[in-house]
């Protein structure tokens, strides 16, 4: 049940709860006090009434007539507050005291009787002989009365409790108060969290309160902007892929017309050439030869140019030799077309097969920065650098990572250099399998550099 309460109903519970307890532990102290109070104001009224009547009764020697002297002396003992004084004659029984002296003005408190019986349930009764002359006159009974203490007692418990209450309901009212404009911001956090959820990133809410909800409003506004700009992102990043989908579509479309085209037209030309000299009375075999020769070289040219874009599209041999046989035979083709540049690879021996996509996301990396490096930076020297990695941050630290390092020691980017197709497919293709690339220029060259999670091992 305490769970399902809200936090303004806890907090406003346990207040209630500890004032009610603060309120009956100093009334219980009142109560454990009032006894042994009492007690004390008896003893000392009870003291001072005996000497009183021994003073008054030592002067009745001198008296004509002692005993009754002594009656006007009992009679004016009864105006007394706290105690009542009785006769008692020879040998009769005990009288009933004298009803004491009551408060009877509006402003006196009315004692409830298992109140006195709680902290004063017998009287103090003290017997006082008189003795006059050698005579006994009888016995003058001392009979306590605390009605005063005990009221007064009374009236500061019902004070207590009726200040301590209305102290209480004070206290409870601010701090509701109080509690109800502290938590305040937190109405605000939730709306600003349903139109988060809803989609709304433009939510934002007024830092406000307590600085614990202030600093919980900056961090919301923060996190829903880097939300905001992720979904910006994001949705760049898909307009990005379809123009890089659609460059890629045009590329091979080009060559395809570019490079298929003429030839097939000239394999079409060949052919009918062939068929009408095969068809002639007295065929021309020379000139048969001559045909089938183009043929057969076209046919070749067609082999080489369907190779290309094939390996444009998926690297021959990557998934039956793997990524080190794969950039070997790229590297041979760079080198032999480039005889004047100097390309080492260092491949470590711990690394292993790390999965179709992780490779192939590493070799087209590498394939895009040596076309950097050959079309723009004049560089003379590159080093491609395979090692594995622990895995980036957020990923499980059981995933391992490879990492891909490829300098050179060319001109370095310009200052207005702007990122190409190549170079964003790259970025996004490594972000996709959530690694990082970065590209760093210097006078000394270009540094690209590529952590890519592992896939599934085959």
């Amino acid at each position: 049940m305490w769970r399902t309460f809200s936090l303004r109903t806890r907090l406003n519970l346990l207040l209630a709860l500890v004032l009610v307890l603060g309120l009956a532990i100093n009334i219980g102290r009142l109560l454990l006090e009032a006894g042994p109070r009492v007690q004390a104001e008896d003893q000392s009224v009870v003291r001072l009434a005996r000497e009183f009547v021994q003073t008054l009764v030592a002067d009745l020697s001198e008296s004509a007539e002692p005993d009754a002297r002594l009656d006007q002396i009992v009679t004016r003992l009864g105006e007394l507050r706290h105690v009542s004084i009785t006769r008692i004659h020879g040998g009769a029984g005990r009288a009933p005291p004298l009803a004491p002296h009551q408060d009877t003005t509006a402003d006196a408190p009315t004692v409830p009787g298992w109140f006195v019986t709680l902290i004063h349930p017998e009287q103090t009764t003290v017997d006082l002989p008189v003795l006059v002359n050698g005579r006994s006159l009888g016995t003058l009974a001392i009979t306590s009365h605390p009605t005063d203490e005990i009221a007064e007692i009374w009236d500061g418990i019902v004070t207590q409790l009726e200040v301590g209450t209305a102290i209480a309901i004070i206290l409870l009212v601010i701090t509701i108060t109080v509690m109800n404009r502290a938590l305040a911001p937190i109405q605000a956090l939730v709306a600003a969290m349903k139109g988060i959820a809803a989609g709304n990133y433009d939510t934002r809410v007024t830092p406000g309160g307590p600085p614990e909800f202030a600093a919980i409003g900056t961090q919301l506004n923060d996190l829903v902007a880097t939300l905001g700009q992720s979904l910006l992102d994001k949705q760049q990043l898909a307009e990005k892929i379809v123009s890089l989908q659609d460059a890629e579509r045009k590329d091979v479309a080009r060559e395809l017309h570019d490079e298929f085209g003429p030839h097939l037209f000239a394999l079409r030309a060949h052919a009918s050439a062939l068929a009408q000299a095969a068809g002639a009375a007295a065929p021309d075999i020379p000139s048969l030869r001559k045909h089938g020769d183009s043929i057969l070289a076209q046919v070749n040219t067609l082999q080489h140019v369907n190779r290309r874009v094939l390996d444009r599209l998926r690297p021959v041999g990557l998934s039956e030799l793997g990524l080190a046989d794969a950039l070997g035979a790229l590297m041979r083709l760079w080198r032999e077309a480039n005889p004047g540049v100097t390309i080492e690879t260092s491949i470590s021996p711990q690394f292993g097969r790390p999965g179709d996509t992780a490779e192939l996301t590493l070799y087209r990396i590498v394939q895009e920065a040596l076309t950097n490096v050959f079309r723009h930076s004049g560089a003379t020297h590159v080093d491609i650098a395979i090692e594995p990695a622990a895995p980036p941050k957020g990923l499980p630290a059981a995933g391992a990572a490879t990492l891909l390092r490829v300098r050179d020691n060319g001109a370095g980017l310009p200052a207005d250099h702007r990122s190409g197709f190549g170079l964003m497919g790259m970025r996004e293709r490594v972000l996709a399998l959530g690694g990082t690339l970065t590209v760093a220029s210097s006078e000394q060259g270009v540094l690209v550099e590529a952590l890519v999670p592992n896939g599934s091992p085959r």
